[in-house]
């Protein structure tokens, strides 16, 4: 078992990010546990915390508010919780042409995805490069390493999640902390239905990875202090394809897997 620390996880109460708080209590870390939901905030920390014994507190902050971040931040504070892990898993995505998505949900999408992530990060790792230990997880997607027609804002903001982990990894050395980036491709959680893609032929009719199998190897990537972790075989090689093949012809590869299927 590793050294108890305590893991703050946002977007938590349901799919990878449920799935990765139940895989640190399982591994005996305390939790802090932040989403939009209260109610179903509060059900999932209790739940945890009786299944796993482990102290599990919950934030309810909606992280597309500007001042979220630093509200969470101050509530830290204020409890005298020391961060040890941070996984920033909130995240979301919107289909269908930029020209045609409202700018609300594009700037909510943003702010979660890039802003939040990046406030909550640059805040929590001047804690951790103090005292000389701590880990980062930021959660991206298969999506960083391509181009994304019908989701052009959420796959940018993906390749930055992906640019950034790598380069404040990079900045950290002999700090003690470490930053690793999650890759994963289509999995089971609520993600499709609030990106209103379910009928895309990306996810539609495909047998996709749990949201528990993606956490696992997160976890175990993470722990183990792997820099970019992609679960799946099948997803390394589609990492690894815009080298090989022409940008154009890989974005219009997207764009017909993501097109719906008729």
């Amino acid at each position: 078992m590793s050294t108890k620390q305590t893991v703050l996880i946002t977007g938590a109460s349901g799919g990878i990010g449920l799935e990765l708080a139940k895989e640190f209590a399982r591994n005996g870390h305390d939790l802090v546990l932040v989403a939009r939901n209260k109610q179903k905030l509060d059900e999932v920390s209790v739940e945890i915390a009786g299944q796993y014994g482990v102290d599990s507190r919950s934030i309810a902050k909606d992280l597309s508010l500007p001042h979220a971040s630093d509200e969470i931040y101050r509530q830290l504070q204020q409890d005298a919780i020391d961060v040890g892990i941070l996984i920033n898993n909130a995240g979301f995505g919107a289909f269908g042409l930029f020209s045609d998505l409202e700018w609300k949900t594009e700037f909510e999408l943003l702010q979660v995805n890039i802003v939040a992530l990046t406030h909550l990060t640059k805040m929590c790792v001047k804690d951790m490069v103090q005292k000389r230990s701590g880990k980062i997880l930021n959660v991206a997607s298969m999506a960083a390493f391509l181009s994304g027609p019908l989701m052009a804002v959420y796959y940018a903001s993906k390749a930055y999640v992906l640019h950034f982990s790598e380069a404040i990894d990079n900045e950290l050395k002999g700090t003690g902390v470490s930053v690793s980036v999650l890759c994963p491709g289509p999995t089971q959680t609520g993600f499709q239905k609030r990106a209103d893609m379910e009928d895309s032929r990306l996810v539609a009719g495909r047998k996709i990875m749990s949201a528990r199998r993606v956490a696992e190897i997160g976890y175990r990537g993470l722990m183990s202090g792997k820099a970019i972790i992609i679960p799946g075989f099948g997803n390394k090689l589609v990492a690894q394809g815009p080298r090989f093949v022409p940008r154009s012809f890989a974005t219009k590869t997207v764009r017909e897997a993501q097109e719906r299927r008729r």
